[in-house]
């Protein structure tokens, strides 16, 4: 199984990760947004077996979720302050990575099939959402864990609102 590695800007915290992720969750949330400073963050998930910090140990801000109510722990360096993963109490067996942090950070293979976008109903002006994939206006699952039905757009969509 290929490992890659990915790591915060002054180099004291690093991790690695086994295999290809779960899924790619491309989020628009505000949360999302002020986190990364961006319009949305590319979220690969991982399964927490496969993800493994292997040097220094991060920082914890946690975080209640305006979407599910659930604590979103970021993981960041305290010293440059680079933030480089989310644990959830919503999800507790996977870790979400900020894809930015990796040392190659078009390493996973991103498809339609493995990508959702979600909190469509906040994203910027201007966002262009690619066609094909699933669509959401908030999350992809209730609280409880029921799936709510996606949209698909048939040619890519520009955020208008």
């Amino acid at each position: 199984m290929s490992a890659e590695e990915g790591g915060c800007l002054c180099g004291d915290i690093r991790y690695k990760v086994t295999g290809q992720p779960e899924r790619i969750t491309v989020c628009h949330c505000t949360f999302c947004q002020k986190a990364t400073g961006s319009g949305y963050m590319v979220e690969p998930i991982f399964e927490k077996e496969n993800f493994e910090t292997i040097k220094g140990i991060t920082s914890i801000y946690p975080h209640t979720s305006k979407g599910s109510g659930k604590k979103v722990c970021v993981n960041f360096c305290e010293k440059c302050s680079t933030k480089l993963f989310l644990a959830f109490e919503r999800f507790p067996t996977v870790v979400g990575v900020y894809a930015g942090t990796f040392d190659n950070p078009n390493w996973f293979k991103q498809t339609s099939q493995n990508t959702k976008h979600i909190f469509l109903s906040v994203a910027q002006k201007g966002t262009i959402i690619p066609a094909g994939v699933d669509t959401y206006q908030a999350h992809a699952t209730t609280n409880d864990g029921r799936a709510i039905e996606p949209f698909i757009f048939d040619t890519p969509k520009k955020i208008s609102k």
